[in-house]
């Protein structure tokens, strides 16, 4: 009787991954653009500690996607999906419960490793799930993931609202309100989920080395890595800029919000842009476009912010020329990888040069993050921080001028 209770259906169902993955950037976005301001507020912690905290939780999911791949090969994804939402409840409950620093980047650390798990599980299945529905006729493998990018996005939507609706609660309870979500789904999930098979064989993961071995590949992703630094000041660098400009957590939602919009409506039309472009003109133009975010928050940190919305100009200016930049840099440098790769090995290069932009977070909050502190309020010295942000990106763009011209040429 138990056993038809928990029966579980022999395949994935697409819908029900689309919907996992709004949830959980639901889940997500709710709680983690926030954590900045609770560090500072709350734990009274420098620019350094916050930025260490913040780096150490990308690293933790950046640094696992390959291993979550692996474990998912070996063990199922069921499994691994249901370990990735245990793993996050445990990091929002200690978020939540915690007032000192180690527990608070235990729990940031669980909040990065929980995803690095059940992300590429999840992704896994939906491949299963399109190539059943593409041989039965039905929507294409592309078109799922489509619909699971839009869902993804639409979660990013949400969950600043929700955050910015419950930021009078304050941090804590609304982390413990993310816990309460990841429940919910790890129960749906558990009886929802299909077994997967798990592979007999041991453990094993590509030898990272070997993509080391190719010095411009290593040059690529040390290059590459400043987009993910630059991208992640949504969560160190512009709870700083409000905090100068008199905003409050409650902007964050709806700046959150315009960075999803930006995506939706142009991600489409500027990634075939930048396919026609070519990699030698795009990636050094984008990141281009992420050091003048920063450069355009310095012409304003030293001045007086004025009184109404024009106090917010320097935020959207940020979050504004940050979004477009990203979706110039991302679809044309994924893009770039097999042709490093040359059709071996690409979860080995993948999981590099999501790793190296992992360590580009943690190193580079960790050494620029004490410099926010200046930013904080309105001085000459407000200018520097963003300065020394802007000079990140710059240098990639020239270095990505450079590598670019000699690629080697496309697959066949």
């Amino acid at each position: 009787m138990l056993t038809r209770f928990i029966a579980r259906p022999s395949a994935p169902k697409p819908p029900l991954l689309l919907a996992s993955s709004l949830v959980f950037n639901i889940g997500f976005y709710a709680v983690v653009p926030f954590l900045a301001i609770f560090l500072r507020d709350d734990l009274l912690l420098s620019g350094w500690a916050i930025g260490l905290v913040l780096g150490l939780r990308t690293f933790s999911q950046q640094g696992m996607f390959l291993l979550g791949g692996a474990l998912s090969d070996r063990y199922g994804a069921r499994l691994i999906i249901l370990l990735g939402c245990v793993v996050r409840i445990a990091g929002f409950l200690l978020l939540g419960l915690s007032d000192t620093l180690a527990p608070v980047i235990l729990g940031a650390c669980l909040t990065g490793v929980g995803g690095a798990l059940f992300s590429p599980s999840i992704e896994a299945l939906l491949a299963q799930a399109g190539t059943h529905s593409e041989k039965a006729g039905k929507r294409s493998r592309a078109e799922w993931f489509a619909l699971s990018a839009v869902c993804a996005e639409l979660g990013a939507v949400l969950g600043p609202l929700l955050g910015s609706l419950l930021s009078g609660y304050g941090f804590q309870p609304v982390a413990l309100a993310g816990s309460g979500l990841f429940l919910i789904a790890l129960l749906v999930l558990f009886f929802t989920l299909p077994a997967t098979p798990k592979r007999a064989t041991e453990l094993k993961i590509v030898q990272w080395w070997e993509t080391f071995r190719q010095p411009r590949f290593v040059a690529f992703i040390i290059a590459y890595s400043a987009y993910l630094f630059s991208y992640n000041q949504l969560y160190l660098a512009l709870p700083v800029e409000l905090r100068r400009s008199g905003g409050s957590e409650q902007d964050l939602g709806p700046l959150f919000v315009l960075a999803s919009v930006l995506v939706i409506v142009l991600q489409m039309p500027l990634a075939r842009f930048a396919r026609r472009m070519g990699a030698a003109r795009i990636l050094p133009a984008g990141f281009g476009l992420l050091s003048a975010a920063f450069v355009a928050v310095a012409l304003f940190a030293w001045t007086i912010p004025p009184q109404g919305w024009l106090r917010l100009l320097p935020s959207v200016l940020l979050i504004t020329l940050l979004t477009v930049g990203q979706m110039l840099i991302v679809p044309v440098g994924m893009d770039l990888i097999p042709r490093f790769a040359g059709q071996h090995n690409l979860g080995a290069h993948y999981g590099a040069l999501s790793s190296m932009g992992g360590i580009a977070v943690l190193a580079g909050n960790f050494l620029l993050g004490g410099l926010l502190d200046n930013a904080l309020t309105p001085s000459p010295a407000a200018v520097i921080p963003w300065l020394a942000l802007a000079a990140v990106p710059f240098l990639s763009a020239l270095a990505m001028w450079r590598i670019c011209r000699r690629l080697p040429p496309p697959a066949i």
